[in-house]
């Protein structure tokens, strides 16, 4: 579902590389969900929230944490995004050399779209950046659906869904039922703790409104 930064110590070189890395591919990381995995790195909290500041300010669009503390559940009331558990690697990516940012296109292309006509159960990943993705069926818990324009559920939405993955501020989310682990668009995102309790179990949508993700009840 993401990309995963793995930072090494002594973590200024780190950055350092990172940085060149940028520098030679500036649009490797637009768009794209990543995950930082802690699990190379002895920190405190302070040091992550350090380490999470350095890397927003390089427009890296974090959507979660690995590898950090137990103790650290629950990190995104300080601002932090929420701790990961599960995940499974799926191959190295080579930041290409030189590739240069996508020009953007005289006129948009027409509005690619993904039917599923059927559940998606726990632990299946539904990958579909070209455009919306609408679900005819329910997402179980584990599952994650990311889609680079809308998503739509017809059925319960109990697992992650992700939009606008590749920068798309005008993507949304509608579910049937609402009991989601993870709702994101744009790189913006909230857990199920930051839902409002009375919009559970409804049908919902979800867009942005500038910076803040907003959330109401389609009943």
């Amino acid at each position: 579902m993401a990309l995963v930064l793995a930072p090494e110590p002594p973590i200024t070189d780190w950055l350092i590389e990172l940085d060149t890395q940028i520098q030679r591919s500036p649009a490797f990381f637009q768009g794209r969900p990543v995950v930082v995995d802690l699990s190379a790195l002895p920190m405190r909290k302070q040091d992550l929230t350090a380490l999470i500041e350095d890397l927003q300010r390089r427009d890296i669009r974090l959507i979660g944490i690995e590898g950090a503390d137990p103790a650290w559940l629950g990190s995104e009331a300080w601002g932090l995004p929420p701790m990961m558990t599960g995940s499974r690697p799926a191959g190295l990516i080579e930041i290409p050399d030189g590739a240069p940012a996508a020009a953007a296109p005289a006129e948009p292309p027409p509005a690619a779209s993904l039917l599923l006509d059927r559940p998606v159960r726990s632990g299946q990943s539904v990958i579909f950046p070209e455009g919306d993705v609408t679900v005819v069926g329910s997402v179980a818990s584990g599952a994650e659906i990311i889609a680079g324009g809308s998503i739509h559920i017809y059925g319960t939405l109990r697992g992650r869904a992700i939009a606008g993955s590749n920068g798309n501020g005008q993507a949304r989310i509608f579910c049937r039922k609402l009991e989601a682990e993870l709702l994101a668009i744009d790189g913006l995102y909230k857990t199920a703790d930051d839902m409002e309790p009375k919009l559970r179990g409804k049908t919902v949508q979800a867009w942005l409104d500038g910076d803040v993700m907003i959330m109401a009840a389609l009943d």
